[in-house]
């Protein structure tokens, strides 16, 4: 990877370090975060069968006609996540922060899942 930018190297090299020790499995998927500048998105993923087994964002009508904050939007997606999780039969996750540090709305999106009823 071309160093163009520090702070993407950066995200690159701890997601890079994550991704060697996490590993999801059907029965306890990996519950990855992708934050662009507006938007937010989970997916829960079988690593073993390279499968999405749910997925949801911030651009779902019920989030995005509201205007609300960022953090709100992050937490309304970690609610939903946890509903299609327990539609599916997942209860336990590995949680996967793809670089991002755990604060702001990475951190509301995980606290949200885990008052929805997900595990990990």
């Amino acid at each position: 990877m071309a160093i163009k930018d520090k702070k993407e190297y950066r995200r690159w090299r701890i997601k890079m370090k994550i991704r060697k020790i996490v590993k999801g499995t059907a029965d306890r998927p990996r519950m990855t975060v992708f934050r662009s500048n507006k938007e937010i998105y989970v997916q829960l993923i079988d690593d073993l069968t390279g499968k999405t087994l749910a997925a949801t964002s911030s651009q779902i009508a019920e989030i995005n006609s509201q205007k609300i904050s960022k953090i709100e939007q992050a937490k309304l997606v970690g609610k939903a996540i946890a509903e299609k999780a327990s539609q599916a039969g997942i209860e336990t996750v590995i949680f996967d922060r793809n670089g991002y540090l755990y604060h702001g709305r990475v951190k509301s999106l995980a606290e949200s899942a885990r008052e929805g009823g997900l595990k990990f």
